[in-house]
This record gives structure tokens, C-alpha cells and sequence, in this order.
């Protein structure tokens, strides 16, 4: 034992308590704008269904589609490993898995759309689609056949659709709750927003539902697509996006990005309009760099280039997916839409590929701090959290067993849970 250093101050208690309460009003905003990460399971994709083509069969028969794609286009893991460039190693495992999720859980969430892919139709016949709507969702909940997150693409806030929008809302959302109430899965989306304010609306509407169902206030959150170029640069130069994550007054859960609406506001030509534009890394960016801290995820749009036709075109159509869908996993948005039952494959493989092949590394590095063993890499509790939430994604969506994590990181669920990090409420009140 050394020599005991002797410990000196110069500044008296208060002035730490006055700092503390000048800081206040600070940490208050923090704890409300800056929530963290709501912990939850993020799906990998968004599918979207017309309302009048949604059937109770729907994400069966896109699972079972896309196995007949696999099956006529790539029968095994050497010729589907072959198109997308795999390498050895990885061929086998992402295809089995591939298939075995195509056969498990083709669909994560699913959007019964009633905006662009509905169109406009009379009155009459959009309540009679929003009232089947509800009762199949309910059902598909009710007999376990449902994706893991359903609900409806209403039309926009503007005027022109406005009224038809709210009203398909409330047929949908009355109908969920008659039927038992509304699933844990619901999600919704809120297309084409603009203005800060048509946020603010939908939050008002919601509210209102819920006060005339005898619902939880807040019970009821939403998506914010970004689809135009107003909703990331407003007229006077700030982030229109980040004002409206704040006009959901919390009820925002994602940011979604429409590739074809947001380019074609900008006036890129048709040829050009695709997710890896320099257009549409800046709007995602900003999108990202908004939604932060919010607690709102990011998601990536989609490609129209469909994958049907002679198999050589259907290759070319799944290197691109691909791509674009590794693409943005390493741009760190975790999820995308899909309009097609044969963009499945792809996906999964895009997704179980990235996953699976920095795991043991990952694994490795996490297990490794938290035995604090050292290695050739200094991690620190920031790494640590993007590591474990790679690991439980990884998990979420199939690509990973937890017996194989527990395997290599020797750390439980919970563990992984727990160095992905408390939100900053956890920690306010920890620290009361």
C-alpha cells in the first residue's frame, strides 16, 4: 500500500446543488425529446398489401410464393449463394434459414395500404374494404396466423383526401376494437406529411379515438412517412423531420422513407429514381440524424424493379434487392419495404448475411469486454451497446439461435438486454 493522498476542494456544496437546479429545466427536455431506444423488435422489412387485394391468406401466400421462387430460380444453396456472390461459408446457413423463415414468419409487418396502392374509390366501397380490413387482422391475431406487426396505411392529411383518411381510420380502428381491441402489434401509418402540423392532427385524432373507446391516453402511435421535400428542409432552412417527431408528442415509432414520391419531388427522372440516389441518402441522413435518440426508427424505401420473368432477369432483379438491402444495413436502417412476394428471399438473405457474418467477431469482442479480457481492441460501453444490440437484432429476425450467442458470448438474453443499454429515463430514475 502507498503512501494515503490527501484529498483537497476549493468549492463549496452549493455551488454542485446550484448547477444541479440550473441544469433542471435541461434535464428535464432530455428526458422527454431524448428518450433512447424503446427496446422493443424492430421488423426487417414493411410489406404492402392493397386494401382490396388483403386476404386472410395474404402472408401465406406471399411465403408460399416465394418459396416457389426459390424453388424455380435457385433449388439450392450453391445456385442461390451463386447469384448474390455468398461465400462458402455463409451459402448453406443463409439458405436454410432463408427457407426456413419463408415457411416460419414470411412477413414481419404488413401494411393493409389505402393510399397509392388502393387509389380512390367510392365512399361505399373503402369502408367496406377498412371494415374487412379490421375483421381479418383481428382474425389473423385471434388464430395465430397474423405477422408480427399489422395495421393500415390511411391516405394523407391533405385536404383534398382528408376526410376519406380519418374515416378509414376510425372504420379500421372501431372495427379492431369491437373485435377484442386492438392487437399489440398495430402499427399505422400517416403518409405524404408535409407540415409539422398535419402531425399534430393525427396525434388530436387519436386522442379523440381513444377518449371515445375508454382507451389508455397514448395507447395509440404512428409512423410519419417522408415522402416530400418539404417534410426534411422547411422554408426557413431547419429540419421540418425533427419538428415533427416532436408535434407526435411521443406517439411517432418510425420515420419511413418513400423512395418514388421524395425523388420525383425533386424532379429525379424516372431512370435514376432508386434508394441509393444521393437524393435519398440525404434525405435518410437527415431522417437518422433527427430521429436519434428519439425513440422513432429509421426505415429505408423500397426498389420497383420486380423480380418475374425468365430466370436470368429474376438474378439481375435479386442482385439488385440485395445490394440495395446490404446497402442500407450498413448505413444502419434495419428496416425497408418489399413489394413483392419475391423480394422475401432476398431480403432475409441480405439481412441473415450481415448478421451472421461479423457475429463470432462481434460475439468475440462482447464477451471479451464483458470478461474484461482485453484484446486487440480497446471497446468501450458505447461499442459494447452497438455489439449487443447487433446480437438481439440478429436474434429478432432469425438470423442468430440464442443457443449460439450463449454459445460464444456466454451471456443470456437478459445480458445482451442489459449492455444494450437502459433508456435515459432508467437512468433519471436511477439516479433519484
Amino acid at each position: 500500500m502507498g503512501q494515503q493522498e490527501k484529498v483537497a476542494t476549493s468549492l463549496a456544496g452549493a455551488v454542485g446543488e446550484e448547477i444541479s437546479a440550473s441544469l433542471a429545466p435541461v434535464d428535464a427536455e432530455l428526458e422527454r425529446r431524448y428518450p433512447g431506444d424503446p427496446g422493443t423488435r424492430q421488423p426487417v422489412h414493411t410489406v404492402y398489401v392493397p386494401g382490396d387485394v388483403f386476404a386472410a391468406g395474404t402472408v401465406r401466400s406471399w411465403g408460399d410464393q416465394a418459396l416457389a421462387a426459390l424453388d424455380e430460380h435457385a433449388p439450392d444453396a450453391a445456385s442461390f449463394a451463386a447469384v448474390l456472390g455468398l461465400s462458402d461459408d455463409l451459402a448453406e446457413p443463409v439458405y436454410s434459414r432463408v427457407r426456413a423463415k419463408l415457411e416460419r414468419e414470411p412477413i414481419e409487418d404488413l401494411r393493409v395500404d389505402f393510399e397509392d396502392g388502393y387509389g380512390n374509390r367510392s365512399d361505399a366501397e373503402e369502408d367496406e374494404a377498412a371494415a374487412r380490413a379490421a375483421r381479418l387482422v383481428a382474425e389473423a391475431y385471434e388464430q395465430g396466423t397474423a405477422a408480427p406487426y399489422m395495421g393500415i396505411r390511411m391516405k394523407c392529411m391533405e385536404a383534398p383526401v382528408r376526410a376519406r383518411g380519418i374515416r378509414t381510420l376510425d372504420v379500421f380502428l372501431s372495427g379492431l376494437t369491437e373485435a377484442g381491441g386492438l392487437p399489440d402489434g398495430l402499427v399505422l401509418t400517416l403518409p405524404k406529411v408535409t407540415y409539422p402540423e398535419q402531425v399534430t392532427a393525427m396525434v388530436r385524432l387519436l386522442e379523440a379515438f381513444e377518449k371515445a373507446r375508454g382507451l389508455t391516453p397514448g395507447r395509440i402511435g404512428f409512423e410519419i412517412q417522408i415522402e416530400t421535400s418539404q417534410s426534411i428542409l422547411a422554408a426557413d432552412g431547419t429540419a421540418t423531420v425533427a419538428r415533427m417527431i416532436q408535434a407526435a408528442e411521443g406517439r411517432a415509432t418510425g420515420l419511413h422513407y418513400g423512395t418514388f414520391d421524395y425523388s420525383a419531388c425533386l424532379g429525379v427522372s424516372a431512370a435514376h429514381q432508386a434508394s441509393d440516389h444521393p437524393a435519398a441518402d440525404h434525405a435518410k441522413a437527415v431522417m437518422q440524424v433527427a430521429a436519434a435518440g428519439t425513440g422513432v426508427r429509421v426505415s429505408d424505401g423500397s426498389t420497383n424493379v420486380l423480380p418475374v420473368g425468365p430466370t436470368a432477369q429474376v438474378h439481375d432483379a435479386w442482385r439488385l434487392h440485395y445490394g440495395l438491402t446490404r446497402r442500407a444495413l450498413a448505413s444502419a436502417y434495419y428496416q425497408g419495404w418489399d413489394m413483392h412476394p419475391g423480394h422475401i428471399p432476398t431480403r432475409y438473405a441480405a439481412v441473415f448475411a450481415f448478421y451472421r457474418e461479423s457475429f463470432e467477431q462481434a460475439a468475440a469482442r462482447l464477451a471479451r469486454y464483458a470478461n474484461r479480457t482485453g484484446g486487440d481492441v480497446m471497446d468501450e460501453p458505447a461499442t459494447a451497446k452497438a455489439l449487443s444490440g447487433y446480437l438481439l437484432r440478429g436474434l429478432d429476425c432469425g438470423a442468430l439461435d440464442i443457443g449460439e450467442v450463449a454459445r460464444l458470448t456466454g451471456l443470456t438474453r437478459a445480458d445482451l438486454e442489459g449492455f444494450s443499454g437502459p433508456r435515459r429515463g432508467d437512468l433519471t430514475a436511477s439516479a433519484q
